[in-house]
């Protein structure tokens, strides 16, 4: 069920216990092993359950982690509170405008992280289904990433201005591909100058601190990082330290 995207493995074990899943005809048993071409019947209930679930858009501030609370630092999700929902959320808006329910922050978790010491577009969902297509063994979602960046030289010391100007062009193409992280190779990446203190960074894995550590590797030292887009959604002008729901016309 996972794998052709009708639910999150969790959701499935759940609509299998309460015995919402078919298969030929048949109640569905956990750990039952079923043939490819086996017909798999989901009941209205369960698809009527998996509608109500909402996946919310943040604008992260720096000092918020993403998961847990953790060494004194808040999660990202207290931000998710009704003083904090934008203004212009294109769901207050239409014939059945979204209103915030507090059923919306229970089971509401990251899609994927961004460090404390980092800004930007973050998705919390209750959607297993949008977890699995954001961070799945299997995703290759796009993450796009303003990093502004020092660079120090024997020569003249810590540069923070005009760094492309100095920055030798073979070690941009190592972070385009080339580098290792953990022991093993990193896929390539899309690397590009935004302007001369700031590069472009275009992903389709996460591995911890991935960016920073890429960086280190090189020379340079990360002084400001944000994300600006996962897939096609953009970060827009959503404020710093709000958040919205995301769209249903708004997909990964």
């Amino acid at each position: 069920m996972a794998e052709l995207g009708l639910a999150s493995r969790r959701e499935a074990d759940d609509w299998i216990a309460r015995g919402w899943v078919r298969v030929n005809g048949a109640p569905a048993v956990l750990g039952q092993p079923v043939p490819v071409d086996a017909h798999i019947e989901i009941h209205r209930e369960a698809a009527g359950r998996q509608a109500e679930q909402v996946t919310v858009v943040i604008h992260k501030p720096i000092g918020f982690v993403s998961g847990q609370a953790e060494d004194g630092y808040e999660p990202a999700k207290v931000l998710v509170v009704p003083a904090q929902r934008w203004d212009d959320d294109p769901s207050r808006k239409g014939s059945y405008p979204m209103q915030f329910h507090p059923s919306h922050w229970n089971s509401l978790v990251p899609a994927g992280r961004l460090d404390i010491d980092s800004t930007g577009l973050l998705i919390l969902t209750q959607d297993g289904r949008v977890a699995r297509t954001l961070i799945g063994e299997d995703s290759t979602i796009e993450k796009e990433y303003l990093v502004r960046v020092s660079y120090r030289t024997q020569e003249r010391g810590l540069m923070t201005v005009d760094i492309q100007s100095i920055f030798p062009p073979e070690q941009l193409a190592r972070l385009r591909h080339g580098l290792h992280m953990d022991g093993k190779p990193l896929k390539p990446a899309k690397v590009d100058w935004q302007n001369p203190e700031q590069l472009r960074f275009v992903l389709n894995e996460g591995k911890k601190r991935q960016i920073r550590r890429m960086c280190e590797a090189v020379g340079l030292t990360v002084v400001g990082l944000k994300r600006v887009r996962i897939g096609k959604l953009m970060l827009g002008n959503l404020p710093l330290g709000q958040w919205r729901y995301l769209r249903p016309d708004e997909r990964f």
